[in-house]
Order: C-alpha cells, then structure tokens, then sequence
C-alpha cells in the first residue's frame, strides 16, 4: 500500500494518542470526519495500523526487571520449534531473529532478579538454547512510536 501525505498525517497524529477523536484529526487534518474514518478503516484492512491496546507500566503490574537477552540456539535449524516454546512464555513480551552473535534476542520482564534467573535456567535452557547474554535494562528514556515521514520532512 502507497500511502500519501494524508495517510501519514493521520498515522503520526493517532501514534502519538490512540484516544484523539476522529473529529479532532479531521480538523487538525483538513478534512471531514467521515474521510479520516474511511482513512483509518482503509489503513487497518491493510494492515498498516495493527490494532490498538492500552500501554501497561511494567512496574506497576508487578514486573519491576526488564532484561534482554541474546540466544545462541543448539540447532538453528530447529528455530522454528523453539519460536513455538518462547510464544509459551508470557514474561517474553518481544522476539526477534538478529545478526551477529545470536541467532534470536528477546525481552523479558520480570518481577525480581530471581525471577528472571528462573525464567532463563527453567524456561529457556532447556528449549534448545546453547548459550544467552543477560543485558538488565536500568530505564527506559525514550519510548515511542516510529515517525512517519511526509514528503515535506
């Protein structure tokens, strides 16, 4: 999907506050209500807008350690079955395949540091994993959206 200046606009404006109401885009936009609603329907069929969710603070649900940690898999081969374990895995909120000295880096949070220790030694070691690097994160200062770019930037 090509998407055009409006479409951009409206992308960057509902990032940045999932509740804006349609109206105030439409005025900050230029246009009806009814356009940016038929826009946001047309962007979500597409699948460039993928839902939304309310953002829980990690801390305060309870899940005070965030770490994440890089895996060297026994087998690469079998990535596909250990992907399968680690959707098992409610404290991994993020997966990705990597270059570089892992074959995949996840996010987990965690309650405590003994909490994490558990999740690597009982939950991941022994789905295939050959060797993880622990990084703890301290804070997090920025958290965004990705910016869309328009053709004026």
């Amino acid at each position: 999907m090509v998407l055009d200046d409006l479409d951009k606009e409206i992308l960057n404006l509902i990032a940045c506050d999932a509740k804006i109401p349609f109206l105030e885009v439409a005025r900050k936009c230029g246009v009806s209500g009814a356009a940016i609603h038929q826009r946001v329907q047309k962007l979500m069929s597409s699948g460039v807008i993928q839902g939304s969710q309310y953002l829980l603070d990690p801390e305060m649900v309870g899940n005070g350690t965030c770490a994440f940690v890089g895996l060297l898999l026994r087998d690469p081969s079998d990535s596909e079955r250990v992907l399968t374990e680690l959707r098992k895995i409610p404290e991994i909120v993020e997966c990705h395949f990597t270059t570089g000295n892992y074959d995949l880096f996840v996010k987990i949070y965690a309650h405590d540091n003994a909490h994490l220790l558990s999740i690597i030694h009982d939950k991941l070691q022994p789905i295939g994993i050959q060797r993880s690097e622990t990084m703890i994160s301290f804070h997090e200062p920025i958290h965004r959206q990705m910016p869309i770019c328009t053709s004026h930037d």
